[in-house]
């Protein structure tokens, strides 16, 4: 199978999953309904719980991001010019 084919699949597949079903659109609160599965948040510390991990997301991304492009390292005996420069 080409791999055009298969790419299309993938997303086919994640964008299914990603559609919460009718049941559970009903158990969801409003900020939440037809993104997730499940009941959803329920109090106030699950929202806290939810927002701190959305946090630690996001700065790990723009940390990883910032690290990726911009690194730092100037120095020739730094351990990644043993891979760059063989």
């Amino acid at each position: 199978m080409k791999l055009r084919y298969l790419i299309m699949l993938a997303f086919f597949m994640i964008g299914q999953v990603a559609i919460a079903c009718d049941a559970c659109q009903l158990q969801q609160p409003k900020a939440t309904q037809g993104l997730t599965h499940g009941a959803g948040p329920s109090s106030s510390w699950d929202w806290v719980i939810v927002a701190v991990m959305a946090l630690i997301t996001i700065a790990t991304l723009i940390f990883s991001l910032k690290y990726l492009i911009h690194p730092g390292e100037k120095k020739s005996t730094h351990i990644k010019n043993t891979v760059i420069n063989p």
